[in-house]
């Protein structure tokens, strides 16, 4: 029975697949624990395996990033980040890298000696990390443990060479390109925060792991045997790195819980007043943008009389309390999962889970992405024919029922792609995991 520590980072949006997976990896045989700050200690218990505190971030998003308690900077910055999702695509990866540059390589003397102690006390065969747990990925390189990586977001997280860029999408969605200007902006931005932290890497690793083998490009360093991708495997992604076998997951949803009785005699009155019923949810930091719920509810109200809408709004639901009605019920957060068997469409940012938990669900979406991957995440839906792209700074009420009244022609290839995302799963990636694990890992 193999040892695995699947390590995660503070954010609700990476613990819980991971969680996930803990579980599914428990299911497959192994011995799992999972690694976070105790504010996640529950999904450890919900996954059915063992749980040690572990800080990995000096950030953390417990579910709702405005209701997380941060320190006065991280608190600003969050604020800086939003304003800039208003001022466009590149306006808010720009913010992002700047963010990135000034804070690279959080406390990794920290996290390697934390690391380092937990390793020496348990003794694993291998970990599970998340790729944007740097300084994780970092102390087991020097450490020379071996560990699988998990990919939670776009693949093109996992860097496919040397033109390929963290913070750089591999496409736009046509609604968003950005001019020539722009892009040659970002792509400075981006070398530059490569370079930078290529050069943080290093030194790190000569301190600590002088004999090792360097670790390479700070963005692209992932692990030498698996790559485990909760997306699915589209055609036209960027190639994964050559070595570490890649494993797409499709997705990394548990078994979708029923409705409980107040959540179906909720859907079931606003069934009872309109025929078709859209969830709405820009996921944990972006409800904040509650200007832009506000346009999507009011376009639902005001065009589409046969349509009623749920929406998760965060901090700012009971700044919507007004919206309120026959046809609209606001939530600070909302069972999305069990939602989705039941409703006809979805708003949501381009985020990873809400992405590949529509398709599973096979419900056509109205992506409105703001920052991150979202904008490569928003491009594959496009292109897969599981969504419509909107820009959501540009986004009218008027807008609202022409998109979501034409989502089922332009959605031709949800079907196809539900299907084959139900093929797959979080029990098929531990499987494979733990096979790649067993033919390539070296022994401890």
């Amino acid at each position: 029975m193999p040892r695995i520590v699947v390590v995660s980072p503070p954010f609700m949006s990476h613990a819980r697949p991971l969680s996930v997976l803990a579980s599914a990896l428990r299911a497959s045989g192994a011995d799992v624990r999972f690694a976070c700050t105790p504010d996640f200690a529950h999904l450890a218990g919900e996954a059915g395996v063992g749980f040690e505190p572990l800080a990995v971030s000096r950030n953390a998003n417990t579910g709702v990033a405005e209701a997380t308690r941060q320190d006065a900077e991280e608190t600003a910055r969050l604020g800086e980040f939003l304003d800039a999702t208003r001022d466009g695509a590149v306006a808010a990866l720009l913010t992002q890298a700047r963010h990135r540059r000034k804070d690279m390589l959080a406390d990794p003397e920290g996290v390697f000696a934390d690391l380092r102690s937990l390793d020496e006390r348990l003794r694993p065969d291998w970990y599970l990390v998340d790729q944007l747990s740097y300084p994780v990925t970092l102390a087991l390189h020097c450490l020379g443990a071996p560990y699988a990586t998990f990919c939670p977001g776009h693949p093109g997280y996992v860097l496919s060479g040397t033109d390929a860029y963290f913070g750089m999408p591999y496409d736009w969605p046509s609604a968003l390109r950005p001019t020539p200007g722009e892009e040659a902006r970002l792509l400075a931005a981006v070398r530059e925060n490569d370079e930078a932290f290529t050069a943080l890497f290093a030194a790190f690793a000569h301190r600590h792991a002088p004999t090792a083998a360097p670790p390479g490009r700070a963005f692209a360093l992932t692990s030498p045997y698996a790559v485990l991708y909760s997306y699915p495997a589209l055609p036209w992604l960027p190639h994964p790195p050559a070595g570490p076998e890649a494993l797409f997951a499709g997705h990394t949803v548990p078994p979708v819980p029923a409705l409980n009785a107040e959540w179906q005699k909720r859907l079931d009155l606003l069934r009872s007043r309109s025929d078709r019923v859209v969830l709405v949810a820009l996921g944990t930091f972006l409800s904040a943008r509650d200007d832009v719920l506000r346009t999507i509810v009011r376009g639902v109200l005001d065009g589409m009389r046969d349509t009623s809408v749920i929406v998760a709004a965060g901090e700012r639901a009971d700044g919507l309390s007004d919206l309120l009605g026959d046809r609209a019920i606001v939530f600070s957060s909302v069972p999305q999962q069990s939602l989705l068997e039941h409703v006809d469409a979805m708003v949501h940012h381009g985020g990873n889970n809400s992405f590949t938990e529509s398709v599973r669900a096979g419900v056509p979406a109205l992506v409105l992405p703001f920052s991150s991957d979202q904008f490569a995440v928003a491009r594959d839906a496009e292109r897969a024919g599981t969504g419509v792209v909107l820009d959501p700074n540009t986004l009218t009420p008027a807008d609202v029922p022409r998109a979501l009244g034409g989502l089922a022609a332009a959605c031709s290839g949800l079907a196809d792609q539900a299907d084959r995302m139900r093929e797959r799963g979080p029990l098929w990636g531990a499987a494979r995991l733990i096979a790649a694990m067993d033919e390539h890992a070296p022994s401890r």
